[in-house]
């Protein structure tokens, strides 16, 4: 849904459905194999949460399909879109341990680490089967996202330096 990155986010478009029409051709956590997904989350110490279809998504902000965040944990429904539950997860990832047990809904109000999120969403997309950064950052411009450069591969080319350094500091990956 709308997100503004390099700038602060903001709503763009309302909940979609896969019956909207206009829903964004993206990605959906039901094209991965889960156990990659879930195997990737838990190298960082997160657990991925499969909710059944048409359930509503626990801690999600952005409503359904979007991924939801409590604590250390992801909960996706086949529907979620692969940025969104990437997005959500990289919340987490660039929070420390101590914050991320109170993480419920709502991950963060930090600039720095919303545009760490999104570099990192980015770079971690190289490790799921299927998708790879450019399919990722054309589906986070498809579904609304919106960068100062114009879109998420200009960003993250030519702008996200101190997202990168913010990664790097924590030691996650950054290039």
């Amino acid at each position: 849904m709308g997100r503004s990155y390099g700038a602060r986010p903001f709503p763009m478009m309302a909940a979609l459905s896969d019956a909207d029409a206009s829903v964004p051709d993206v990605l959906r956590v039901r094209d991965l194999p889960f156990e990659a997904a879930a195997a990737l989350l838990a190298g960082h110490g997160l657990g991925l949460h499969r909710v059944d279809d048409g359930a509503p998504i626990p801690g999600s902000y952005w409503g359904e399909p979007e991924a939801g965040v409590i604590a250390h944990d992801v909960y996706v429904r086949g529907d979620t879109p692969v940025h969104s539950m990437l997005h959500e997860a990289c919340h987490l990832i660039v929070l420390p341990p101590e914050r991320r047990a109170q993480v419920h809904t709502d991950a963060t109000d930090s600039v720095i680490e919303e545009d760490a999120t999104c570099c990192l969403q980015i770079v971690l997309a190289d490790a799921l089967p299927g998708v790879g950064r450019a399919r990722l950052m054309a589906d986070m411009d498809a579904w609304g996202y919106t960068f100062r450069l114009g879109s998420a591969q200009a960003w993250f080319e030519h702008d996200a330096d101190d997202a990168r350094a913010f990664l790097a500091a924590r030691g996650l990956p950054h290039r």
